[in-house]
């Protein structure tokens, strides 16, 4: 049971909240909070001193104030005018974690927002009613405008919800569910749509996925160094221990691990092979470095999940301070760093798919013994060669562009919601690349009986064996990638 306003969220619990693993909830000191937080913004929007977006236009407008009359109108034309998102929608459980970041914050009693539109927010969660929300259109400062303009126009009856695939319009739903329209008052429309949520997101959803792509990357590599015969030297505690960054120190145990028990390993230890290429013995070195990028990324989104991100803050009945929590800077240069560590897995990955084709130590070339009739696994790495070229070319940082907008008054913004769906994308690239690593691997270890590997490994092989046969002749490789995509994008190989 999750406390809003008052527990603390992680990834992995605000991941819980989304799947109702968990249920959120508010208690009765969260709704005072709230109602003391909205009793200061109806105060405010009473007076006659113009205080930002309580009882004035925004942005440029900042300087025309409205009346008690127009307030309403324009927090309902608030969210209206900024609903100008375009491009493809963005995955329901995106829009799930924006909603339920959003009250989150909201609960924290800064906001000024009324509990009852807080209530409703939590009905969505709970019932899963789902607004569809574009893609594109945030520059990730004034928080992300559009994407949550989409998000809440459905309070009042606008935009559209998901229905399974399809797309339905809001008041349709609303009527199914014998739901009035909010209709907005005060501060509700800005402290709605200011905030990092859409950024917010995105950086959870990556993390989420690079969680498991982290440890599956060190898994891809032991398997290619024990199909390539390569050296466990590099992996030695005493070598780490003396530059101790903490990704390399966790990659370095975790590889002693997965060939702890190995025979094959054991088999060549007194060879005449001096060293490995880098991409096999600096693996702790480079998947160390995307953990600690990734662990950077994490440490600022669980501070962003747990901050008020939205403008004015609400201090007191007299006290509204106007100021620049919604920008997206803190979180978009995180992910860019996130996106580069995540683009260097899978370069690296492929240069180890390369290497065990090339025929050396006992490997056939092509990982096939039919070579020439039969092409193997020759073609494979093309695909990882041009998901790796895409990933670099998603690392553009877009964090360091910044295009003035609202007459120059946001005159510098952080694209953040660039940066975090970019940084998705490379993770979903490197799904694939670390997906043809495994089935490379896999055969190379075809080559290696009857030497047997650790039990990691060999739990490893035969799950990947019952969904992908040994090659012997070609076939359509097609399937067998989706197949070892799979395994990875539904998490079943252990690592």
């Amino acid at each position: 049971m999750f406390k809003y306003g008052i527990d603390t969220l992680t990834v992995n619990s605000v991941m819980a909240l989304s799947t109702k693993a968990d249920k959120g909830v508010l208690t009765d000191e969260t709704k005072d909070v709230l109602t003391k937080s909205r009793q200061n913004v109806e105060t405010m929007a009473a007076s006659n001193k113009a205080v930002y977006g309580i009882n004035t236009g925004f942005g440029p407008l900042c300087d025309v104030q409205i009346t008690p009359e127009e307030t309403s109108l324009l927090q309902h034309n608030l969210l209206i005018t900024h609903a100008v998102g375009v491009g493809n929608p963005i995955a329901p459980q995106l829009s799930k974690l924006m909603m339920i970041c959003k009250v989150h914050a909201l609960c924290q009693g800064y906001s000024g927002i009324r509990l009852e539109v807080v209530e409703r927010i939590l009905f969505f969660i709970e019932n899963d009613l789902i607004p569809v929300v574009p893609e594109q259109g945030s520059v990730g400062a004034s928080g992300d405008l559009a994407p949550l303009a989409h998000l809440f126009l459905p309070l009042f009856g606008e935009g559209e919800f998901w229905d399974g695939q399809n797309i339905v319009p809001a008041k349709m739903v609303l009527k199914q569910h014998n739901l009035e329209p909010i209709r907005l008052e005060a501060k509700e429309g800005l402290a709605l749509i200011n905030g990092t949520q859409f950024i917010l997101a995105h950086a959870i959803m990556g993390l989420h996925k690079m969680n498991y792509l982290l440890q599956l990357a060190d898994v891809a590599g032991a398997m290619s160094i024990e199909g390539y015969k390569g050296s466990a030297s590099p992996f030695k505690e005493a070598l780490h221990i003396i530059r101790p960054f903490k990704g390399n120190l966790e990659v370095a145990a975790h590889m002693r691990e997965l060939f702890k028990g190995s025979e094959n390993i054991m088999s060549h230890e007194n060879c005449e092979r001096v060293q490995d290429p880098y991409s096999m013995r600096c693996i702790p070195q480079v998947h160390g470095a995307s953990r600690n990028a990734y662990y950077h990324l994490k440490e600022l989104a669980e501070i962003e999940m747990n901050s008020v991100t939205d403008n004015p803050i609400v201090l007191s009945e007299t006290v509204a301070i106007s100021g620049g929590n919604f920008h997206g800077q803190p979180l978009a240069m995180a992910l860019d760093y996130a996106s580069i560590a995540a683009s260097e897995l899978g370069n690296i990955s492929d240069r180890r798919s390369y290497l065990l084709l090339e025929g050396k130590f006992g490997l056939p070339r092509l990982l096939t013994t039919g070579g020439g009739l039969n092409s193997g696994f020759m073609i494979p790495q093309y695909t990882t060669a041009a998901l790796v070229t895409e990933n670099k070319s998603l690392c553009f940082p877009p964090s360091a562009d910044s295009i003035p907008t609202s007459l120059g008054q946001e005159d510098h913004v952080s694209m953040g919601s660039i940066s975090g769906r970019q940084f998705n994308q490379i993770l979903n690239n490197l799904e694939n690349i670390l997906a043809i690593e495994l089935m490379y691997a896999t055969q190379a270890l075809e080559f290696r009986r009857p030497n047997r590997f650790s039990e990691i490994i060999e739990q490893n092989f035969a799950l990947i064996r019952t969904r992908v046969k040994k090659l012997e002749e070609d076939r359509l490789l097609k399937d067998d990638i989706a197949a070892m995509t799979a395994l990875v994008r539904n998490k079943e190989i252990k690592v």
